[in-house]
């Protein structure tokens, strides 16, 4: 009796057996093509018990499949990408062979099961599980004896279409909402009986550090006492450092001097690594003070607190609490606020506070700061910790070319593991996401290596799931001089994951001499960062000390700005290139600008620094970003010079900028609004465009 499914079936084909490679033609142009991947394959049971199967192969990189039926039948059929094949099948168990034929012969298959039976599945069960890295994901497997194939209803919507799942595969849904649902598997064979199965899933949301007050289906269930009321709001002071949607109000009535909220988190609080808290505050006035505390979930007598007062009134400010002297032995879940501790509110405006983004750092402001694009391992407030694996060997030194020039020296020493390696920063990655496009899938580092020839690895991934990682190689093609390596991420190392935007990447680590056993090789390298194209890349921070770039300034109505040796060299500036700006005769608005390879990073930073050498003091510039191609995106601030003929350091406030523009363009210019001469009055001197 011939066992078929009554529906039509749709199976992915699972990659069970491994790949291997097969030369069928010599294809000059194609011999650094990969082995075809992601095989799949979609079966089409017919339901007139005729045994009539159609086969539909799928793959990447494919010229064309062989289908091996797995029947006893010898003669593979051959399959163009976008055809099937029809096969008339017995009743049985059968292995069905896929092979696909990429364009330079190699080779990769896999084989999955069919199964042909009438008789009515039993034993049905089924496990559902939560996603670990997402709360409102649920995994699902199920198995039972005699069946083709499960129908899963989710149970989230009237009238729902049910996906389809292998027993050994797993298939996943994610809910729209928190809740309970009811989840029915029904177990299909090719017969017309089936058996079904039904079980709840609860989905809860648990709240986790950052605490931002954005998610929709989340519940930020604060306990109020002795005075004190929190509720989330639609942001009534959105501007400057805080433009989100949504923000806690703390409204501090009369009741008791320490009247304040409590809320409790979904797990205990991780200080293994960052003990600092920052919070965005919007107070009525400056100097009130705000506590924030830490409790164990059930033993209030376990806790730790910090209180820091707002320095600023009716504006956001981005306060920090140091915890580094916490007891980690402790667990700590429940976050406490108290405005103004020792003061009994009144609930009017004055005792109105607003608050945001509550997270951890790993450092306080101005020191220790966490690394992040571009890393040059020179300014002395970042953290340029590393962390080596497989028996590297990685310190602080100083550049052999030029002594000034702080780097990293690593040793792979004898014994050293052939995937030795070093991770550019602490195991937790940068301070901020790298910064990836569709036009902007290349990094550099500029390294000096004993040998031409020497395969250099590097690797980005996300700190919190390995498994989402892109890896590239490249090679030293000089000794013991300085070269930047450029890594594209679009052509990554074959067998590895591929360059996946809608991933986030924000770790990188670099193995040198990757695939070969340590023997003693030593290694610098500096100047992390993205690359634009086949050279090092003109990105921040703008030192103008790259032998190997070309600083295009174009120039606008006056304005004429160029590289040369600093003429003025010592104070705050002793290096050795500088920019000069001469604003000659032409409009008040005359200067220059100079187009980056990748767009500014502003997710994290929003203070630009310009190192100025003025003739005289209250001189204007005005620093503005742009976007290349949108000149109308933009933004801009303007400081005035405090010194003459001397070096200074100008701050910009970009607190208040758009970050979901993209910036890639720099604007500078001096004195706006007067015309200049081109004399020795309007010469200006410029250095170190840093965003900190």
């Amino acid at each position: 009796m011939i066992r078929f499914n009554l529906y039509s079936l749709l199976l992915l084909l699972v990659l069970l057996s491994g790949c291997k490679k097969e030369s069928f033609d010599e294809i000059a142009f194609a011999e650094n093509v990969a082995a075809p991947d992601q095989l799949s394959a979609m079966f089409n049971i017919t339901q007139d018990n005729s045994g009539k199967v159609s086969i539909y192969p799928n793959g990447k990189g494919i010229a064309y499949f062989l289908v091996h039926f797995g029947d006893g039948n010898t003669s593979p059929q051959k399959v163009l990408p976008g055809k099937s094949v029809d096969h008339i099948y017995a009743e049985g168990n059968y292995n069905v062979r896929v092979l696909g034929i990429g364009v330079n012969g190699l080779t990769s298959e896999a084989t999955q099961a069919l199964t042909v039976s009438f008789r009515q599945p039993e034993n049905l069960d089924f496990t559902v599980a939560i996603d670990p890295s997402n709360p409102f994901q649920v995994n699902l497997t199920a198995k039972a004896d005699f069946e083709t194939l499960f129908r899963v209803y989710f149970g989230e919507t009237v009238n729902e279409d049910p996906q389809s799942v292998l027993e050994g595969n797993t298939l996943s849904y994610t809910y729209a909402k928190t809740g309970t649902y009811t989840i029915r598997v029904v177990a299909l064979s090719g017969g017309s009986a089936t058996s079904e199965l039904t079980k709840t899933v609860t989905i809860l949301n648990p709240l986790l550090l950052p605490l931002d007050f954005e998610a929709a289906n989340q519940t930020f269930d604060f306990i109020n006492f002795d005075g004190g009321l929190v509720t989330v709001i639609d942001n009534p002071k959105a501007g400057g450092l805080n433009t989100s949607p949504r923000v806690g109000r703390m409204v501090k009535n009369a009741g008791q001097p320490w009247g304040g909220s409590v809320i409790a988190l979904g797990q205990p609080i991780d200080f293994s690594a960052n003990k600092v808290f920052r919070m965005k505050v919007y107070s009525p006035r400056v100097g009130a003070k705000v506590l924030l505390k830490v409790e164990n979930i059930s033993d209030g007598g376990i806790n730790f607190e910090k209180e820091v007062s707002t320095t600023v009134a009716n504006s956001w400010e981005d306060l920090a609490f140091d915890y580094s002297a916490i007891n980690t032995a402790n667990s700590y879940q429940k976050i406490v606020l108290i405005f103004e501790l020792g003061t009994v509110g009144d609930g009017s405006e004055n005792f109105t506070f607003y608050f945001d983004d509550i997270r951890q750092a790993n450092s306080m402001p101005g020191t220790n700061l966490p690394i992040s694009l571009p890393v040059s391992f020179d300014d002395p407030s970042v953290n340029y910790t590393v962390t080596d694996f497989g028996g590297n060997n990685t310190v602080d030194g100083a550049d052999p070319v030029n002594a000034a020039n702080k780097v990293k020296i690593t040793t792979k020493p004898n014994g050293a593991e052939t995937w030795a390696g070093v991770t550019i920063g602490t195991p937790t990655g940068f301070a901020s996401a790298i910064p990836l496009s569709a036009t902007a899938t290349k990094m550099s580092v500029r390294v000096y290596s004993p040998a031409a020839g020497i395969p250099v690895l590097l690797k980005i991934e996300d700190h919190t799931n390995g498994n989402i990682s892109v890896e590239t190689l490249a090679s030293t093609t000089v000794a013991n001089a300085w070269e930047t390596l450029v890594f594209d991420f679009a052509n990554h190392t074959s067998g590895t994951p591929a360059l996946d935007l809608a991933k986030t990447y924000d770790k990188a680590s670099i193995f040198f001499d990757f695939g070969n056993a340590g023997s003693g090789k030593q290694f610098y390298w500096d100047d992390v960062q993205m690359a634009g194209g086949g050279s090092a890349s003109l990105v921040l921070p703008l030192d103008f000390q790259s032998p190997t770039l070309t600083y295009a300034f174009v120039d606008f109505d006056g304005g004429q700005s160029t590289v040369i040796d600093n003429p003025f060299s010592g104070g705050i500036n002793t290096s050795s290139k500088v920019g000069k700006m001469v604003k000659n005769a032409g409009q008040p608005w005359g200067g220059s600008f100079i187009t980056l390879d990748a767009p500014i990073d502003f997710s994290v930073k929003k203070t630009f620094k310009v190192k100025v050498y003025s003739p005289r003091a209250g001189a204007k510039l005005l620093l503005k970003v742009e976007n290349k191609d949108n000149g109308a995106l933009n933004f801009e601030k303007e400081v005035a010079t405090t010194k003459a003929n001397e070096w200074e350091e100008l701050s910009f406030d970009y607190a208040a900028i758009n970050t979901a523009n993209v910036y890639n363009r720099i604007v500078l210019i001096f004195d706006l609004g007067t015309p200049g001469d081109g004399s020795a009055n309007f010469t200006f001197y410029f250095d170190d465009i840093t965003l900190n």
